[in-house]
């Protein structure tokens, strides 16, 4: 008996061992930690949910942030369907905030809360406004007005059992250390931070020490070509400071997911991903 008991304290010090080197090795550049982001409304070739999900399903991406324009709304639950039987996570879902004349929330986010509810779906919401939301005030008055939002939107989302991100869309609320300053002052462990390498370019040279600053806070980070001077969109591995971000990044122990763009014009989708597939590879070879 005791020889048993011994056998099978070894096997399990030695499973232990093995899911401890897995996790040492697992790379936070691999397809598995990847989301494809802005790849429904971009996509020229105007694939279905179904069509979609089999594409990434053959890119090897398990992971999806959905974003929309307002005619794709109508098939998002098929989309919710259809991602969990190709078994992709649907990470987070878009949620662009400009107001109504009813109040905070238009119908095309109240919309989404309700399909989210009603397909009993737990995600993020990647909440943002418009910049000229908080136009025409002070800092003062833009800190409370936000403060007042996000508490609103966060009681919408924790009724369906969802969380927030902020994302860095521009403009004051786009500003890193005005979303940490709404996190702190409404102290929810419920709201976090994604961060868009294509929304700061304005900030490259501070990159460093606002990813110190965000990084407590950080669900996702959404990578992309960067030159200081743009073009806003670049394919991983064309730009010339991508690569020192990166670094910053893996120095700094990060491994949440990172986001994958398809974020162009008239183009077939799965050709931009493919694009920023093979950059990433190159770049993972530099770091």
């Amino acid at each position: 008996m005791r020889k048993i008991q011994s056998l099978l304290i070894l096997l399990a010090i030695l499973s232990s061992c093995q899911h401890i080197k897995q996790a040492k090795t697992t790379d936070m550049f691999d397809k598995e930690n990847l989301i494809a982001w802005c790849i429904v409304p971009f996509d020229a070739m105007g694939r279905s949910p179904e069509e979609r999900a089999g594409m990434l399903n053959e890119l090897g991406i398990s992971q999806l942030a959905y974003d929309y324009r307002d005619e794709h709304l109508a098939s998002f639950v098929e989309e919710i369907s259809v991602l969990a039987a190709h078994g992709i996570e649907l990470r987070a879902v878009w949620f662009w905030v400009q107001g109504d004349s009813n109040g905070l929330l238009d119908r095309s986010n109240e919309f989404i809360l309700e399909s989210l509810k009603k397909t009993n779906t737990r995600t993020e919401l990647w909440v943002s406004f418009p910049e000229s939301y908080y136009d025409g005030n002070t800092d003062g008055e833009n800190l409370q007005k936000a403060i007042h939002s996000i508490r609103e939107i966060l009681q919408r989302a924790e009724e369906i059992g969802c969380t927030l991100a902020l994302y860095n869309h521009g403009g004051w609320f786009g500003d890193i250390e005005n979303q940490i300053r709404i996190i702190e002052a409404i102290g929810s462990d419920k709201i976090r931070i994604v961060y868009n390498f294509h929304h700061g370019h304005h900030r490259i040279g501070h990159f460093r020490e606002d990813f110190a600053r965000m990084m407590p806070y950080l669900s996702a980070v959404n990578i992309n070509g960067m030159r200081k001077r743009g073009p806003k969109i670049i394919t991983l591995g064309q730009g010339n400071r991508e690569l020192s971000m990166l670094k910053v990044i893996k120095e700094s122990g990060y491994m949440g997911p990172l986001g994958i763009l398809g974020h162009t014009e008239g183009e077939d989708i799965r050709v931009v991903l493919e694009r920023n597939l093979e950059g990433l590879k190159q770049l993972k070879k530099l770091l």
